[in-house]
């Protein structure tokens, strides 16, 4: 059986900056317009959590029975090592959901936004049909466009929208930084996968694109939003302490475009994550310093 370590472990806490991020961007969003609520935002970081550590233990089952973590670089997964039963694991990716779905229904009685209801049954479709069903979408290239809207978009726009009754222009400008520096993490950790991926099968966008271009779209992914400090600045000045990211984003980027592969990437994983954060954090207080 698996020890409480390697759980914590298959629930990859280094991911957690992902559900984090896009919760502290929206409740600077709505700050900037004087509707910051501090209930909504609490159960809005629970659902974001519950989502992506669920959506950690789906992958680790349906990678794991699929025979694709026979071979990896990265962290433990829990049914790849043999650590825990396929069916554990899948009972802890059903809970994990679970909480994030509870809490979203909470979050929705507070605000009164039931339509979001339809928004969040597509989000657990998501979350599991990710690597599982019969055909992933994760396995066919669509991994990237799901991060983005989904930590983006919906994530960061839903915050401020349950907080505040409305969506903004700052709100949607921050949300395609996070949704970008969201999908950063994601080709950063398929990146350091692509020879175990290629030959397991799974066809992830890095697979289709070779090492050589998913290196360069890497670089845009974490620059793009560089340049939306400076876009979000002209209306929020202090939005420019997302700049702060800069610190992390470039070790991370030299590693990534030095050539770097198998394990020495997965302190890229790390440092993109953190970058993603300090760049919310930073965001979200130059815009509640706006409002």
């Amino acid at each position: 059986m698996a020890t409480v370590a390697e759980w914590v472990e298959g629930a990859r806490p280094r991911t957690l900056p992902n559900a984090i991020a896009p919760v502290v961007a929206g409740s600077g969003a709505a700050a900037s317009g004087g509707g910051f609520q501090v209930v909504a935002a609490v159960l809005a970081l629970v659902v974001a959590m519950g989502m992506v550590i669920g959506v950690n233990f789906a992958n680790d089952y349906s990678d794991g029975i699929r025979g694709t973590d026979d071979d990896r670089v990265g962290p433990m997964r829990l049914v790849g090592s043999r650590a825990a039963s396929p069916g554990a694991v899948r009972t802890a990716a059903f809970v994990s959901l679970g909480i994030g779905a509870l809490a979203g229904v909470a979050l929705l009685a507070v605000s009164g936004a039931w339509w979001l209801l339809v928004i969040g049954a597509v989000c657990l479709a998501g979350a599991w049909f990710y690597t599982g069903g019969s055909s992933p979408y994760g396995y066919r290239g669509l991994g990237e466009v799901a991060v983005f809207l989904f930590f983006g978009p919906v994530a960061v726009l839903g915050t401020e929208y349950t907080q505040s009754g409305r969506v903004s222009g700052l709100g949607i400008g921050t949300a395609v930084g996070v949704g970008l520096l969201s999908c950063a993490v994601l080709v950063a950790n398929n990146l350091r996968d692509v020879p175990s991926d290629t030959v397991a099968g799974k066809r992830t966008l890095a697979v289709l694109l070779g090492e050589r271009d998913t290196r360069v779209m890497y670089a845009a992914l974490v620059v793009v939003p560089l340049g939306m400090s400076l876009v979000l600045s002209l209306r929020a000045p202090w939005a420019l302490l997302g700049l702060v990211s800069l610190v992390v984003l470039v070790p991370a980027l030299r590693r990534v475009l030095g050539g770097a592969r198998g394990p020495a990437l997965i302190p890229v994983l790390r440092d993109t994550g953190l970058a993603l954060l300090v760049w919310a954090i930073g965001t979200a207080v130059g815009l509640a310093l706006t409002g």
